[in-house]
């Protein structure tokens, strides 16, 4: 899971790892990451952190190899981790493009090209695109500047992954609505938990399941 030392990556890490799954914690912060992981370690589940820096390709390799050198197979990935900058387009910096592009589009390309391989040679995977309703033509592309664009792209991504890996690998975005995180604030109606559940389900789909879809409180939306 990346992005999830806190908010709805921890909440999406928390249910998981509720399930018995063994999480690995992706985050920036290797201190913040390891203090979110022995969180869940403390209430019995299976959890460890990773650096991982998705503006960074070779942290994004360093850390895929470091989940291998464990001894672990990523048979779930969730691509949680955002960043918002709430300027129009124009006003962007060089260095705020880029980031919300990484993070948002090319991070999340990245993870999937190393640890589908391992998917398909288990004949089994799911990868969950964290994505917004911001990044929905159908919905009106909201949001300030280049975020609803990035996730837009990361819908686009979730369409065409679907489209070209097999079937036993279900590949899916959701939105997780506005939640109480430090990028949601104070105000927003929506806990991280009631955020993360969608997110929960697609990362363990029945092999009826969907692929290819968006969804919000685990019912289909539009694109």
């Amino acid at each position: 899971v990346t992005g999830a030392n806190r908010g709805i990556g921890l909440a999406i890490a928390q249910g998981l790892a509720g399930l018995g799954h063994f999480v690995f914690l992706g985050a920036r912060d290797a201190a913040a990451g390891e203090e979110a992981a022995e969180a869940l370690r403390r209430k019995g589940w299976s959890a460890a952190a990773v650096r991982l820096d998705l503006c960074d390709a070779g942290s994004v390799d360093s850390a895929v190899r470091e989940i291998e050198r464990a001894g672990r197979r990523v048979e779930i990935l969730v691509n949680n981790a955002g960043v918002l900058h709430e300027k129009p387009m124009l006003e962007l910096t060089e260095a705020e493009i880029a980031e919300m592009i990484a993070v948002h589009v090319t991070g999340p390309l990245r993870l999937a090209r190393l640890t589908v391989p391992g998917m398909i040679e288990r004949r089994y995977g799911r990868i969950v695109n964290v994505s917004s309703g911001w990044g929905s033509f159908a919905e009106g592309m909201g949001g300030p500047g280049l975020y609803g664009v990035t996730k837009a792209a990361l819908n686009a991504m979730t369409v065409r992954l679907a489209a070209e890996l097999p079937e036993f690998i279900k590949v899916n975005a959701m939105c997780p609505d506005w939640v109480r995180t430090r990028m949601g604030g104070p105000n927003a109606p929506r806990t991280p938990e009631e955020g993360a559940d969608t997110a929960v389900w697609l990362a363990t789909l029945g092999e009826d399941g969907p692929t290819g879809g968006f969804f919000r409180d685990r019912e289909r939306i539009e694109w």
